[in-house]
């Protein structure tokens, strides 16, 4: 089971990286909001994406085929889990290709597969990755992210009965 100890030491990685912004900002949602998390910056922290995939392997299921995360910003922890767990990964486009296969999904796409995500603001971008895996022939059997901005994410994905963690909330970031 993961200890606090290792969690506040991750969430003191993130906020002495320069992970939290703050300042006048446009989220992926189309939000506005007056701060903001760059966990690509942290994520090419080689110190804090071990951190980062040693607390999701702690919470991966058993009898997992294959993790996955969108392009850009979970790629990088996808990979670092898949290292971690010797698991194999995806990568999720976030546009269909117009060359090659064309395929959204590069890497596995069958089987129970765990989806990993930077950070969570409404949910919209890990609805879309549930609904391309689904397509594909996945079956999601959990959703990680690395900090819930506390903005609707949890609430919706619990709508799709999939079972969904985050290892920071954004109110212990941000005052």
């Amino acid at each position: 089971m993961q200890g606090p100890s290792t969690l506040d030491s991750l969430k003191q990685k993130l906020l002495d990286s320069g992970a939290v912004k703050f300042g006048d900002f446009t989220l992926t949602s189309g939000k506005k909001s007056n701060y903001y998390v760059d966990l690509k910056l942290a994520s090419t922290d080689p110190l804090i994406l071990s951190s980062i995939s040693k607390e999701f392997s702690k919470l991966m299921p058993e009898n997992i085929d294959f993790i996955a995360g969108m392009e850009l910003g979970a790629v990088p922890l996808a990979t670092a889990l898949s290292l971690e767990t010797g698991i194999p990964y995806s990568m999720i486009r976030k546009s269909s290709r117009e060359h090659g296969t064309g395929s959204r999904i590069e890497g596995p796409k069958k089987g129970r597969v765990v989806l990993v995500d930077d950070v969570a603001t409404t949910g919209g971008s890990n609805m879309e990755s549930v609904e391309i895996l689904t397509e594909a022939g996945a079956e999601i059997a959990k959703i990680l992210v690395v900090v819930d901005r506390e903005e609707g994410a949890a609430e919706k994905l619990s709508n799709l009965n999939i079972d969904y963690k985050s290892l920071v909330l954004v109110s212990d970031l941000v005052d």
